[in-house]
């Protein structure tokens, strides 16, 4: 591993771990980094003793850590104690600081950098004003206070209509309260990603939560090969979270074909949003559905 060259001098030796300084082994990560970065971000600086830009950057990084007073912490990882989380973090040369903001990765630098690069790396990853807003709403959530926490979401999008977090915040709030038309008129104003995928399949799912099962029941037997009947029985059976006799319906729409076919997918698709990627039935049920289209 290579140690970048200083780019000035040394400065004073070493402080002591402080409240908001600790070392960080690799066993300790998870408790003392990734959990903790979802409430302030955290900066872990990749070291080793024989580094000399180490000892020129650590001091520097411990110092204005301190005067953060907790706004961020610093997480201190030894590079040669810990390879396995170095190697996990691709760390090439040291020193190497990583920025964790709500368990990942969301900035990084290397070398000794000078206080003024420093404060610019740190003030980019620390949260803004909206942020803070979507915490508090979170906050108020927790607490039970869903008009508090839906009122500070709506001024946040006010403020910045498609700031993610809030965004999403919001449409979950408003999905729970049945409101999904709102939700997705939210959700579309956001960078497409998994998340937002996710709410708008539970929005669509929801949409069919009022619907009367034996109706819809009914309306099959009387003709089983009316696929839109069959379709709204599987949807109506997901909002309820009857999932995989929904998933079954809807593959057995999209194996015979026809007008349905596609809407059954997306249909499926929605729910494995809502199940997630790691959910038994969405492993399944995507390979029979892989299956059937191709």
């Amino acid at each position: 591993m290579e140690c970048t060259t200083p780019t000035f001098s040394i400065l004073a030796p070493m402080k002591g771990i402080s409240d908001y300084i600790s070392d960080v082994s690799t066993a300790e990560f998870e408790q003392e980094v990734l959990l903790k970065s979802r409430e302030v971000p955290v900066l872990v600086d990749f070291w080793a003793e024989w580094c000399g830009p180490c000892k020129t950057l650590s001091p520097l990084l411990e110092r204005m850590t301190d005067d953060g007073a907790g706004s961020f912490l610093l997480a201190k990882v030894d590079v040669d104690a810990n390879q396995e989380l170095s190697a996990q973090f691709g760390v090439q040369s040291i020193p190497t600081v990583v920025a964790i903001v709500n368990g990942k990765e969301v900035s990084r630098f290397s070398g000794a950098l000078p206080e003024a690069s420093i404060q610019t790396f740190i003030d980019s990853v620390m949260p803004s004003e909206l942020d803070l807003m979507v915490e508090e709403a979170r906050s108020n959530l927790i607490a039970g206070d869903v008009a508090a926490a839906e009122h500070i979401l709506k001024q946040a999008l006010d403020m910045q209509s498609d700031h993610q977090e809030a965004g999403t915040s919001l449409a979950a709030l408003l999905i729970d309260k049945g409101d999904t038309e709102g939700a997705m008129i939210v959700l579309g104003k956001l960078v497409p990603d998994s998340e937002v995928d996710r709410l708008q399949g539970a929005a669509r799912l929801r949409d069919a939560a009022g619907t009367d099962i034996s109706v819809l029941e009914d309306a099959v037997h009387a003709n089983p090969d009316d696929h839109e009947s069959q379709l709204a029985l599987a949807r109506a059976l997901g909002a309820k979270g009857e999932y995989e006799p929904a998933l079954d319906r809807m593959l057995s729409i999209v194996r015979g074909g026809g007008e349905g076919k596609e809407n059954a997918r997306l249909a499926m698709v929605d729910i494995f949003g809502v199940l997630g990627p790691e959910h038994p039935l969405t492993a399944t049920y995507r390979r029979q559905l892989a299956s059937a289209l191709y």
